[in-house]
């Protein structure tokens, strides 16, 4: 039944080399980078503090002493886990597998560091809390319209029916939904893992299969950050600079 109790734990996808993000990351982490004076890692640190999560769960490799000492000196009041993927990158699936056993919630949050987002009335997070139903839905994705999706390079990611069902069926084709780095997982998904290194699109796409992927359309402000021509175009629609 919907209405479940605020998760107390998430993870932070932060691991990547952002190579979209060069030349701005060949000496330091895509989490790092500014903007608006404010870096994204802590940009989603804010979100995660404002609505009442306690327990993070971090995933490190490319410069992972940065985001080490960023974390020491920038989450005082989160209990911080580092899943350390120094040995090998296992991209997003990969490093949800290894991360789980640090997660103590289910489910629990998974977000992306490299969005800038702004709720408008609730907070997109409680607002997915209250969606949440463990009886339909094994996850549960904030998504924005294509046409509300600052900065995208994309064609949108997904269809989504009237009862908030989320496919991608047949060929690859412009669609009205963009997913905006922030999910809601159960636990139960995160499993059978092909190898080490594969795409959370394998937990996605077994979801939509078994009717259980869902979307929360975000009411707020939304801007795709993974470039650099991005930082100023968001800075300059959110009126800095």
């Amino acid at each position: 039944m919907a209405g479940m109790t605020m998760p107390g734990s998430a993870m932070i996808m932060a691991a990547g080399k952002g190579t979209r993000m060069m030349p701005l990351t060949a000496s330091k982490p895509k989490p790092l980078i500014e903007v608006a004076g404010t870096t994204l890692l802590d940009h989603v640190l804010d979100l995660l503090r404002d609505a009442g999560v306690g327990r993070i769960v971090v995933n490190v490799h490319y410069f992972p002493d940065q985001i080490e000492a960023h974390l020491a000196a920038n989450a005082d009041d989160f209990d911080v886990a580092i899943s350390d993927e120094r040995d090998l990158l296992r991209d997003t699936g990969g490093g949800l597998v290894k991360a789980l056993p640090l997660i103590p919630d289910d489910p629990f949050f998974c977000i992306n560091a490299d969005n800038w987002f702004a709720d408008t009335q609730e907070h997109a997070l409680h607002r997915m809390a209250a969606m949440w139903d463990a009886e339909r839905m094994d996850v549960l994705m904030l998504v924005v319209p294509f046409e509300h999706a600052g900065n995208t390079q994309g064609q949108g990611d997904f269809d989504i029916d009237a009862e908030g069902r989320l496919s991608r069926a047949g060929p690859k084709r412009a669609r009205p939904y963009v997913w905006t780095g922030i999910q809601m997982l159960a636990r139960h998904v995160v499993t059978d893992p092909p190898g080490e290194v594969f795409s959370t699109n394998l937990f996605w796409d077994r979801a939509i299969a078994k009717g259980r992927c869902y979307g929360l359309v975000h009411d707020g402000d939304w801007f795709d950050v993974g470039y650099p021509e991005a930082i100023g175009m968001t800075e300059a629609k959110l009126g800095y600079g």
